[in-house]
């Protein structure tokens, strides 16, 4: 059986995914096991390491929750480069999913390093952290808990 093959995009980062004939996952020249946890949940394993990754779809691709990072990641098809999307800013963190705004960790002002929790989300009956992705500080929220934002929506500005 040959390996269905992909090309996948993540901002400028674009890879070749493949599914091999034993059901892992070639990302690259990694290699990964993945084992599904339940709807939209999986556990990747490659090299003794293992983390758990959220994924939901849409029509142009995923968005795959891990390690309190999101990634939007767009699928090629037929030889088709993934269309590129804008994002509303650099410097916005956005919804990877439609999802439920849990708590806000951050305010505006303050201070965050890289790796700080500032929201937590809901989305598939899981709580998901949204993480500052660089030190900074937090100039806008644009959410409120208990809110049912949709997938690319702006929740927080750090500059």
């Amino acid at each position: 059986m040959t390996p269905s093959r992909l090309r996948a995009s993540a901002g400028d980062v674009e890879r070749e995914l493949s599914v091999l004939p034993d059901g892992s996952i070639g990302i690259g020249d990694d290699r990964y096991e993945a084992h599904a946890l339940g709807p939209g949940a999986w556990r990747l394993t490659s090299g003794g390491r293992s983390v758990l990754a959220y994924v939901a779809h849409d029509t142009d691709g995923l968005w795959v929750h891990v390690d309190g990072r999101v990634h939007r990641i767009e699928i090629a098809r037929s030889g088709v480069r993934p269309r590129r999307k804008t994002s509303t800013s650099e410097h916005a963190l956005s919804a990877p999913m439609p999802a439920t705004v849990l708590s806000i960790l951050a305010e505006i002002g303050q201070a965050v390093k890289t790796g700080d929790t500032v929201l937590m989300l809901e989305a598939m009956k899981m709580e998901l952290p949204v993480r500052a992705p660089r030190d900074g500080i937090v100039t806008a929220i644009h959410c409120r808990e208990g809110e049912l934002v949709q997938p690319g929506a702006n929740l927080i500005d750090i500059l």
